[in-house]
């Protein structure tokens, strides 16, 4: 355990000090962030904040990961690889954003496919690797299901979920970033627990990282991390639970995540069949936000209860 300390501390730390350095660089480069007319108005003040802050956790990881693990596991490196790659799909959105000067990159269907592809890369390497296979464990039963073939499509689907998932909770100054932060702990433990050290480093850095990052990124955020950081996260904790052949735990212990997104599918259903809004805003911060709750409200509150949400996936272990 004294090994996961270290990785959370030399995580902190490197991101901690990645900080004032690359933040002054995106504000030299104007990469910074393009607010919706449509969101809040409160967030009109934000406009100019530098985002593709996702790039100081995501090297800070990197860079920890290199220095702690001298020979990292093949889960390890997949957990790694599916960070940076899902990262970049991010990047390359974010850097159109600034481009375009508009908060609008790659289209939906552009950003979708580039997604579904890697996701497609790692559902097949995993199905083939006999260390992953494609086996899922069902939570609080402990039985483990062989989807065999099927393996695949649904890795694609859930992958595709989760990364957009994270994508949408990325909404509030600091809210990715703190809920991630206790998703991650979550997995340290559990990869710990079941005997997956190396990937237990790798959340390690991955939640040293980001509590250095949230330095930057609390209210009033000075940095966001950008779709850079959000589809890296969404590609980390995805791999991460997949690894451990509990993607279906994922559910539970990323509530936030999935409400956030079931809230923005409410809404966009219910109003094509009333033309009216089910939520004053979505995604589902919004709605609070116009509700008339501080952002720091809803950070605090929906960290809460990812925390409930925790300790309740650790009861599903016997």
């Amino acid at each position: 355990m004294n090994k996961i300390a270290y990785s959370v501390l030399v995580a902190f730390l490197l991101s901690i000090i990645g900080g004032p350095i690359l933040i002054p660089i995106l504000h030299k480069l104007k990469f910074g962030q393009n607010i919706r007319e449509e969101g809040p108005k409160s967030h009109q003040k934000k406009a100019g904040t530098p985002t593709m802050g996702g790039i100081i956790f995501i090297i800070s990881a990197l860079i920890s990961m290199v220095i702690l693990v001298k020979k990292p596991s093949d889960e390890a490196m997949f957990a790694l690889y599916a960070f940076i790659a899902f990262g970049f799909i991010g990047f390359i959105d974010d850097f159109l954003k600034i481009v375009h000067k508009k908060n609008l990159g790659l289209r939906a269907y552009q950003k979708m496919i580039l997604i579904l592809i890697v996701a497609f890369a790692f559902a097949y390497y995993a199905y083939k690797n006999p260390d992953i296979g494609s086996s899922i464990i069902m939570p609080f039963t402990g039985k483990a299901y062989d989807l065999g073939i099927f393996y695949i499509p649904f890795i694609i689907v859930y992958f595709a979920a989760t990364t957009n998932a994270v994508n949408l909770t990325d909404g509030l100054d600091g809210l990715a970033t703190s809920i991630t932060i206790l998703v991650m702990t979550f997995f340290v433990i559990v990869s710990y627990y079941m005997g997956h050290y190396t990937l237990a480093i790798f959340c390690a850095v991955t939640a040293g990282a980001l509590l250095g990052f949230l330095r930057y990124n609390a209210f009033p955020a000075q940095v966001f991390m950008g779709d850079t950081g959000s589809l890296a996260l969404g590609g980390a904790v995805g791999a991460v639970a997949m690894i451990l052949k509990l993607p279906l735990l994922l559910i539970l212990v990323g509530g936030i995540y999935v409400i956030e997104t079931l809230a923005v599918v409410i809404q966009i259903v219910y109003f094509k069949f009333t033309k009216k809004r089910f939520f004053k805003m979505a995604p589902l911060h919004h709605h609070f936000e116009l509700c008339g709750w501080h952002e720091t409200k809803v950070v605090s509150i929906f960290s809460i209860i990812t925390v409930v949400l925790c300790m309740i996936a650790f009861l599903s272990f016997k």
